[in-house]
């Protein structure tokens, strides 16, 4: 066994841990290069974390002759997170080890939209796991189709939910909630390991059901004073007469959906947009495609705007973005090119599809749990109890 260390001590082994969780299979020589620890320090810390049981080293995959190497991963008896994923219609979840690993992943449709039978089925994942993993799962972490603001999903216009307590899907089981916006999560999985990842500032957008996003800096969103921050789809665009869900009027959200695409084709607005929207993509008549084309130009015209405003690195998106885009390439790059002040139309920033779909804000929620479980007071916690 190697010598205990204070809880003042762990920042070195926070650092790694952390290295550890954003770039899965890395060597235990890649982290002290990134580091800069001697060969020895890297040694000697990795040692203490197998000791608490939160590092082990495991044969790297062979690649052929040559020395063989190990790889570091989480410790089989370590900590873990649950990941919750809420859609409009669904919900997923992923038991995740601290390298990102994972372990264990279902998914359900909702039977009942109402929010106290949604959120006990939740709970009850969590109790679950909580059974199976005991103190070992240490954080939950939500992602949620609507406003968050300190665990309260203030409103979520496609769930038509307003002002609940998200702690719900935790009460009873000790076990702290994080819960965040499912496309600010989305934009962290991309900033991570996805299409952004190695980008300094990079903006992410999702269309669903209206569109929403999030502005990160070196992998972490910009969530405002509140932690609503990213709320694109409700900055004011056209018509200021169409009042959104939200309660604002004139909404992008209102311009870039299925909501669009059949007031364009003079036909009832749809209950679920989402289908809706692929189903038109499907069709092959003029008009369809005129009205493809009109949400297409006001999406790319949205994002000109939010390039003029962050000037982003990279600009990634996903969810209906993906096949809008390019059923209307021409019309897209026409409307991009247009929104942009004349400084970015010599070299604009790349519109990437997202890399991480439809998986993004499973793998955002993890993310940023991992990001609490990797931090100092976090591992000296789990250090004591061992």
């Amino acid at each position: 066994m190697t010598t205990p260390v204070r809880r003042g001590q762990w920042q070195t082994a926070a650092d790694v841990l952390a290295q550890v969780s954003r770039r899965p299979g890395i060597t235990r020589a890649a982290v002290a290069r990134e580091l800069r620890l001697s060969t020895s320090s890297a040694t000697e810390v990795t040692a203490r974390l197998r000791d608490v049981r939160l590092l082990t080293e495991v044969p790297a995959p062979s690649q052929g002759r040559g020395r063989p190497t190990t790889v570091l991963r989480a410790h089989p008896q370590g900590p873990v997170v649950l990941a919750l994923d809420l859609r409009q219609g669904s919900w997923r979840s992923a038991v995740v080890a601290l390298d990102g690993s994972f372990l264990e992943q279902q998914s359900r449709r909702h039977r009942s939209r109402r929010p106290q039978a949604v959120l006990g089925n939740l709970r009850k994942v969590v109790e679950q796991v909580q059974e199976q993993y005991g103190d070992r799962l240490r954080l939950v972490s939500l992602a949620a189709p609507g406003t968050i603001r300190d665990n309260r999903l203030m409103q979520a216009p496609t769930l038509n939910w307003v002002d609940l307590d998200l702690e719900t899907v935790t009460a009873g089981t000790n076990v702290p909630l994080l819960a965040g916006n499912d496309a600010t999560l989305s934009g962290v999985a991309e900033a991570r390991t996805g299409a952004a990842a190695g980008a300094g500032t990079a903006l992410h957008l999702i269309v669903e059901v209206g569109i929403g996003g999030t502005l990160l800096i070196d992998g972490v969103p910009a969530q405002g004073a509140s932690g609503a921050g990213g709320e694109y789809g409700h900055i004011p665009f056209d018509d200021a007469k169409r009042e959104c869900p939200c309660g604002a009027r004139g909404c992008w959200d209102l311009e870039i959906d299925g909501r669009a695409l059949a007031r364009h084709l003079k036909e009832p607005t749809p209950e679920d947009p989402y289908a809706y929207t692929e189903a038109v993509l499907r069709r092959t008549d003029r008009t369809a495609g005129r009205a493809v084309t009109r949400v297409v130009t006001a999406l790319a015209t949205g994002i000109a705007g939010l390039v003029n405003a962050h000037d982003p690195d990279v600009v990634t998106v996903g969810g209906l973005a993906i096949p809008l885009r390019a059923a209307a390439e021409p019309a897209f790059e026409q409307a991009y090119l247009a929104g942009l002040m004349t400084f970015h139309r010599g070299s604009p920033p790349p519109v990437l599809p997202a890399t991480h779909q439809p998986d993004g804000p499973l793998r955002g929620a993890a993310a940023l749990a991992l990001d609490r479980l990797t931090s100092e007071p976090s591992i000296a916690s789990w250090a004591d109890r061992r």
